[in-house]
């Protein structure tokens, strides 16, 4: 702690190590030390010889009073050396000379004992004393008497003409408030910014002097629902996604449903209030500039830009590239030879301005040659096609992947048979599948039954059918593509190995034609093999398909969104369940508005890429509808209500799994646990007692909130989980942050690796079964040259290369990634019982990644061990920046 300057005498220091008001409990002890960059500490870094601050003016000149110093850290930001430039830049710099930079204005944590009024506020000027790189230091100095009591909060004023981003104050080396927040000039915005200290609070603790002040920092972050966004906004509000089309554009097809409401229920996104557009009063008009509250845009923020400048230009400069680098957009790859080049040499991009700066931004996707200055689109070999090139052929492949892939959420266990669709059988066609007991047994006769299997809990099955079968008539009417409702049975080898033996391949009546359905097995005979491989090419897409929309887009993505909204309008920055949740809700918003942009929207990446095409966002509203549930969420609820798992007291975890090689489900498992505990430590330390968390007004309305208006679509179902106790609360916050950070680690930093070498996860076929309904042209090409008629079902050149663009960049860590466990909040620092369950945490994490490692290493766990297999890494928790098929980061930041 620096030492204190004393006025008339005075030996009182008003911030004490021991000071109870700065330690929400007596087990909370002040860090042993401070880095704290004082002008003197910053005399070897950039020194502009700036006056000292003023001393705040005290209203009693014989009041003992005590002199505090204060350090503003503020961010440099990436556009600081072009946007400082001019008039502004002048101003700012006379503001920092003369040491007006920022007004400080102290706040008393109690009120006035004689008045019952808060106490004046003491204010102080902060003047620039030096920098470095990425950071520049302001100091203010306040004469604070003896009778103003410990500080509770911070308000700030920016004189500048700019934004500022502050990184947090420090008094004196021990009272630390963490800020991460942009400061709007005065003359934007004249109220003044409060910051609390790094101090926990349940609303009914709060000290006296800040209660109507933390109740009005909730209110200006709710706003009223009304007017326009601004840029510097930092308000949270709710609205529907009505604004993934463009009714007004020319073209009249992108017209898109909106999504949220009884027709399409959806989660909620956050307001933008932009216009409605000319031709659908219910549509909002879209534009580049999409508002999010100004503290969840980052990407302004050095070092914090990669993730989302590298998304953008991929969106922006690259795609555009790519579709004029191409005679037909509709052209697909005429041998494997080809598609095998764009990791070999790639394929020079046109001569336009944008090329040369992406070979700066995304340089492993983009190469300049540079003795003759163009550009190169060449991609990384995907580490599973390195390891095995002809992995993607093999039905024991594609059995693995479904335990150990990109997509190891929706195979689930066959519990009843035979099989049947739900849907209306005189829309659909006879619901009885065509995967019949006698097929089954002819493949697996010699090991048991049906009936035994089905006893002894050994097939599974992927089944899109009822999902998919609704939009096959639709899809069918858009150019290039086709659908099937499938469905892809897998039976469970004494080797703990999936085995696919049916696909079955559905198409609803259709102009004047019946329901047509057809089951391919694996075959010796040439034809068969063909047809089988065709059909896998169906399944895989739709697999794709639904990996992007619901487990990646709609689980993680969309559905967090309301928890963020939520937390920021529910609970004060000062309430421990805020600073819990807030490193995993961190960059999700922009990255969504950016999804919004160019990758969910009309005629995007998904609708150009994916099978569904123009309705892939109605088929996510489809599936919301249908299937999720937030008590589902949770990694066990979830395995067992697949069937995957059964409680077991006395297994590990408390489940038994049934394929007991599950390696999404092993390694999930344990991180699952070690979140649970972490959550379970941090909430007993704040709710020892029940009665405390049915009375914490902020904590209830955030629930109610999530539950009947960011997700209002579902409000009355019956699943969702009651907040009475601890452990109620445990529950829901741990599976939030496990969406947040184990769910999406495991269905996104895969997605190259798996999804890069794209005939293993084709995302779209383009071309019907050459058995259903073929006309003489297609049956020549099928029997005469059967790999032209799978390339032709393949992605287009155009569409595969955009696609693998986009996952390349996906999968990518960023180099300033926060990985969940890693480093400790600020905020609990000072907490001995806090900071004892967070290093737990962190080290049982470690401990994971041994576990893993050598599960990795078991060659008897033949679903992430083998001759050319990829180790199942998804879920280790930590990893160094890159594309590296591991790391589970706090927050869905990519």
């Amino acid at each position: 702690m620096l030492k204190p300057k004393f006025n008339n005498s005075s030996t009182q220091t008003l911030i004490p190590l021991h000071n109870p008001f700065l330690f929400a409990h007596p087990n909370y002890v002040a860090p042993s030390s401070f880095s704290v960059p004082h002008q003197n500490s910053l005399s070897n870094k950039t020194n502009l010889g700036i006056l000292r601050p003023i001393n705040a003016i005290l209203s009693s000149s014989t009041e003992e009073t005590t002199t505090v110093t204060a350090v503003i850290t503020v961010l440099q930001t990436v556009g600081g050396a072009l946007t400082h430039l001019g008039l502004a830049r002048g101003l700012d710099d006379i503001s920092d000379l003369f040491g007006r930079s920022l007004l400080l204005e102290l706040v008393a944590a109690d009120l006035n004992p004689k008045s019952g009024r808060e106490k004046a506020t003491i204010k102080s000027y902060a003047g620039r004393t030096g920098k470095n790189e990425s950071e520049t230091y302001y100091e203010a100095s306040f004469d604070i008497p003896e009778d103003f009591g410990e500080i509770g909060a911070v308000l700030i004023e920016n004189q500048h003409r700019q934004e500022m981003y502050v990184k947090n104050i420090v008094l004196d080396g021990s009272l630390h408030i963490t800020c991460d927040s942009w400061i709007q000039p005065k003359s934007d915005n004249p109220e003044k910014r409060l910051f609390f200290s790094d101090k926990s609070y349940l609303p009914s603790q709060t000290p006296s002097g800040l209660k109507r002040r933390r109740q009005k920092e909730l209110v200006n972050v709710r706003g009223d629902g009304q007017g326009v966004r601004k840029s510097s906004d930092k308000i949270y509000d709710y609205d529907v996604y009505n604004d993934l089309g463009d009714p007004d554009a020319e073209d009249n097809d992108l017209t898109r449903p909106v999504l949220g409401g009884v027709q399409h229920p959806y989660p909620r996104r956050c307001r933008t209030s932009r216009p409605r557009t000319l031709k659908d009063p219910l549509s909002e008009s879209r534009s580049s500039n999409m508002y999010v509250p100004r503290d969840e845009a980052f990407s302004e923020v050095k070092q914090a830009t990669f993730s989302a400048k590298t998304v953008y230009s991929v969106f922006h400069a690259l795609v555009p590239s790519l579709q004029t680098s191409v005679i037909s957009t509709d052209l697909g790859f005429p041998n494997f030879t080809a598609i095998d080049t764009l990791f070999d040499e790639g394929f020079e991009l046109p001569d336009i301005p944008t090329n040369g700066f992406l070979a700066n931004i995304i340089p492993r996707l983009v190469r300049t040659i540079s003795d003759i200055g163009d550009s190169v689109l060449r991609f990384e070999t995907p580490q599973f096609i390195d390891r095995d090139k002809f992995a993607w052929i093999r039905d024991a492949e594609f059995g693995r992947q479904t335990l150990a892939g990109i997509n190891p959420m929706c195979i689930q266990l066959v519990t009843e048979w035979p099989l049947k669709s739900n849907l209306d059988p005189e829309v659909y066609g006879p619901p009885q599948s065509a995967i019949t007991t006698e097929l089954v047994e002819e493949d697996i006769g010699g090991l048991c039954t049906v009936e035994e299997a089905l006893k002894q809990k050994k097939l599974f099955i992927l089944d899109y059918h009822d999902l998919l079968l609704p939009y096959v008539n639709k899809v069918r009417e858009i150019k290039g593509t086709t659908l099937y409702g499938s469905r892809t049975l897998f039976f469970l080898m004494p080797t703990g190995t999936l085995r696919p033996i049916a696909i079955e391949l559905t198409r609803p009546p259709s102009k004047g034609k019946g329901q047509w359905k057809e089951v391919f097995k694996p075959c010796w005979d040439p034809t068969g093999v063909w047809l089988w491989r065709l059909a896998k090419t169906h399944v895989l897409a739709h697999d794709s398909g639904v990996h992007q929309l619901v487990s990646h887009w709609l689980r993680t993505h969309c559905c967090v969104e309301p928890y963020i909204i939520a937390t920021n309008r529910q609970l004060s920055a000062m309430h421990p369940i805020y600073m819990l949740l807030h490193p995993h809700l961190r960059y999700t918003m922009e990255i969504n508005a950016l999804a919004r942009e160019a990758l969910i929207n009309a005629s995007g990446i998904i609708e150009n890429g994916f099978s569904p095409g123009k309705y892939s966002m109605e088929l996510s509203s489809a599936a919301y509808d249908q299937q999720w549930q937030f008590d589902l969420q949770a990694l066990p609820a979830d395995l067992i209500h697949r069937g995957m798992a059964v409680e077991d007291p006395s297994a590990p975890h408390g489940l038994k799994l049934t394929i007991e090689d599950y390696p999404y489900a092993n390694d999930g498992l344990l991180l699952w646990d070690a979140i649970k505990q972490w959550v379970a430590d941090y909430v007993s330390f704040f709710y020892p007692e029940s009665s405390l968390v049915e009375s914490d007004e902020e904590l209830q309305s955030w629930w109610t909130e999530i539950r009947t208006v960011g997700h209002g679509d579902k409000k009355d179902e019956p699943w969702w989980p009651r907040l009475q106790t601890p452990d109620d609360l445990v529950g829901i916050l741990t599976t939030i942050i496990w969406v947040a950070s184990g769910h999406h680690a495991a269905v996104n930093f895969g997605q190259f690796d798996f999804g890069g070498y794209f005939p293993n996860r084709p995302t779209i076929a383009r071309t019907p079964m050459p058995t259903e309904d073929p006309n003489d042209e297609e049956k020549k090409l099928f029997l005469e040259r059967p790999e032209a008629f799978l390339l032709q079902c393949f992605p287009s050149q155009v569409q595969a290369t955009v696609v693998m663009a986009i996952l390349d960049v996906l999968s990518n860590h960023s180099p300033d990634e926060e990985y969940i466990g890693d480093k400790m909040e600020v905020h609990w620092e000072g907490n001995k019982v806090i900071t004892a369950a967070f290093e737990r945490f962190n080290g049982r994490l470690k401990e994971i990644e041994g576990v893993i490692d050598a599960r990795n290493a078991d060659t008897k766990l033949k679903n992430r061990a083998g001759a050319g297999v990829v180790p199942y890494e998804l879920l280790k928790p930590f990893s160094e920046a890159g594309v590296t098929g591991k790391g589970v980061p706090n927050s869905v930041s990519i």
